[in-house]
């Protein structure tokens, strides 16, 4: 899938989230709600960082690109080192890795660890990242080109200034589910391992699926492409993803909204 379906999807599973929440007696306060959406549809870009030429490659200018560089052959490096005889040669590491629920769960864990440790400006950092690929990815045409990245960066850090300030408020979130001492912003690492986990279900959607599996065997691959039939899958850009799912999950996003918000 293309980042603008990723970052709606990311934000309507957050949504959809934040509805089960209520459900279940443990309602979201609305700016858990709301940045929990933002950080999930930024997070849901995050696995294509192994892809010089995916939005959140060049969200960061240089050193989105060379992070991007490091993470490109660290998951190449990990592909041949764990490769069974089924799964085939390949030469990059883009779909390994980082589209993997061993790499969502540590990514997630290791935000959340960093939140409630780093304090405030950490968690300022956390924010203003995601600002960032919640703003390219869901304002894909606005933010597009070299001459908005400063515009979108002086957005993304205002908004984390301000949300963050928001959320500091009594009641308002950032204690939410975890109450203990020290405790404020652990949940921040939620919306971080779904909009992953979101993004990797997305490509297992497409021709050539998803490892989201690894490192738990399947047969002769440890690299096993996930996917439904292949008749049932389409490729990335397509008319399906344009036509049928993006509207999907505005839908679904907006009917998640509605029931976290008790509005119906």
């Amino acid at each position: 899938m293309m980042g603008p379906a990723h970052s709606l999807s990311g934000a309507a599973a957050w949504l959809g989230v934040g509805a089960a929440a209520a459900a279940a007696g443990h309602p979201m306060p609305w700016p858990v709600l709301l940045v929990g959406a933002l950080i999930c549809a930024g997070a849901a870009l995050a696995p294509d960082l192994d892809h010089k030429a995916a939005t959140i490659s060049r969200s960061f200018g240089p050193i989105s690109r060379w992070v991007c560089e490091i993470v490109d052959r660290l998951s190449y490096a990990v592909y041949k080192a764990t490769r069974k005889p089924g799964d085939p040669r390949r030469s990059g590491g883009h779909r390994t890795l980082t589209h993997t629920w061993l790499w969502a769960v540590l990514i997630g864990a290791g935000t959340s660890v960093a939140a409630i440790t780093g304090g405030r400006w950490t968690v300022l950092a956390i924010l203003f990242v995601h600002m960032v690929l919640a703003i390219e990815g869901l304002l894909w045409r606005a933010a597009r080109g070299s001459s908005s990245d400063v515009l979108v960066w002086l957005l993304a850090a205002t908004s984390a200034w301000i949300l963050a300030g928001i959320l500091d408020k009594p009641g308002n979130g950032s204690d939410w589910l975890f109450s203990g001492p020290g405790q404020q912003y652990l949940w921040l690492g939620m919306p971080i391992v779904l909009g992953a986990l979101v993004h990797d279900i997305g490509d297992a959607l497409t021709i050539s699926g998803c490892p989201i599996l690894w490192p738990i065997p399947l047969g002769r691959k440890r690299w096993y492409p996930v996917g439904p039939p292949k008749v049932m899958r389409f490729r990335a850009g397509s008319w399906v993803e344009l036509k049928v799912l993006m509207p999907a999950f505005m839908l679904l996003g907006g009917v998640g909204c509605a029931a976290a918000l008790n509005v119906i």
